[in-house]
């Protein structure tokens, strides 16, 4: 992803970025899935020392 930042400085300092709103929307996006991702690997890790069951004994269970 390439971004265009206009940035606005005062008294010598930069304060502020500008973006184009798709290229912030982009941004965002990319932010929400890494989100996500790191949310699933954290679900993944504790889920991991969880008991598991096999498919035949959920559906044993549903009675199917």
């Amino acid at each position: 992803m390439s971004i265009h930042p206009q940035i606005i400085e005062k008294d010598g300092r930069k304060v502020f970025v500008v973006l184009p709103y798709e290229e912030f929307l982009q941004m965002q996006e990319e932010i929400e899935n890494y989100e996500d991702l790191r949310t699933l690997r954290e679900e993944k890790a504790t889920a991991h020392a969880e008991p598991t069951r096999s498919l035949e004994e959920v559906l044993v269970e549903m009675g199917s």
